[in-house]
């Protein structure tokens, strides 16, 4: 049976990832060899290129030995910078303008003396950079029942991490504000989730809604890969894979219309890899 596969209007490469790979090239180019503060972003096929290219990473501020250091795509928090700033000759920020939002927003909440909540994985790398804009005044979670769970201040602020799934952010903003809402309090809630993430998973699931089986190509340390996974799981069988040869024949039996979407820091040739390997199935 003749497989009929059909492609996310959104997929591939997102804004920041894009920026951030040109900035990287561009600048290994010039220097001959750049060390990245944690991964740029979260793929290993780009990683793997980036390599050969004399982008390398560095788990912490000790590892680097030259003299150009990158901020990723995910960002850090001020302390960082001024040190990276400090130490290096060139430092080069390739922090996702969207996640850059975030982080001042943080920054403004805490600023005006707001307690943040972010949205998020606590130890994502965004995440983290996002809190130390908060200059310690704040907290990550995914709880739902978070603020039933704690005693917190009269004033809070409320962030997401950039990848978030709209409606669990939503849900989670309404959770806050019912149970942590008192007399003489103040919550600000700001929606920071990316734009191309939000229109990325609702191209998602609008195609897993119309197939019998949805592929979501990306690392599995990609949150928003896997965040894609999630969401689409809610309608039809999903597998997150990293390339075409994670997919399992099995999967396709008995099945005619399969939906692939992707991770904003996946290849266009990982998709195409993924899309030659399905025709073979046929």
């Amino acid at each position: 049976m003749t497989l009929i596969v059909e492609t996310a209007s959104k997929i591939g490469f997102c804004f920041g990832v894009k920026r951030c790979i040109d900035i990287l090239e561009k600048a290994a180019q010039h220097y001959g060899s750049i060390e990245s503060l944690g991964a740029p972003v979260h793929n290993q096929q780009v990683l793997t290129k980036l390599a050969s290219q004399g982008i390398h990473i560095a788990a912490s501020i000790g590892e680097i030995r030259g003299s150009v250091a990158a901020i990723s795509a995910h960002g850090v928090g001020p302390l960082v910078e001024a040190e990276l700033s400090s130490r290096f000759s060139e430092v080069l920020n390739t922090t996702c303008p969207f996640v850059h939002r975030t982080q001042i927003a943080a920054k403004r909440l805490a600023k005006a003396g707001f307690y943040v909540i972010v949205y998020g994985e606590a130890n994502h790398p965004e995440v983290k950079g996002i809190l130390g804009w908060a200059d310690g005044n704040g907290i990550a979670t995914l709880e739902q029942d978070f603020a039933s769970k704690h005693t917190l201040p009269r004033r809070l602020g409320i962030l997401s991490q950039t990848t978030s799934i709209q409606t669990h952010f939503s849900d989670f903003a309404k959770n806050v504000v019912e149970s942590a809402l008192v007399k003489d309090g103040e919550i600000r809630i700001i929606d920071t989730i990316c734009h191309d993430m939000r229109e990325r998973q609702q191209s998602s699931l609008d195609l897993a809604r119309r197939v019998e089986i949805m592929l979501v190509i990306g690392s599995r340390t990609s949150a928003n890969s896997k965040h894609l996974a999630e969401l689409c799981a809610t309608v039809t069988e999903t597998h997150l894979i990293e390339n075409g040869g994670d997919m399992q024949p099995d999967w396709f039996k008995n099945r005619r219309h399969v939906g692939v979407t992707s991770g904003a820091s996946t290849p266009d040739e990982t998709i195409d890899l993924v899309l030659t390997r399905l025709k073979s199935l046929d």
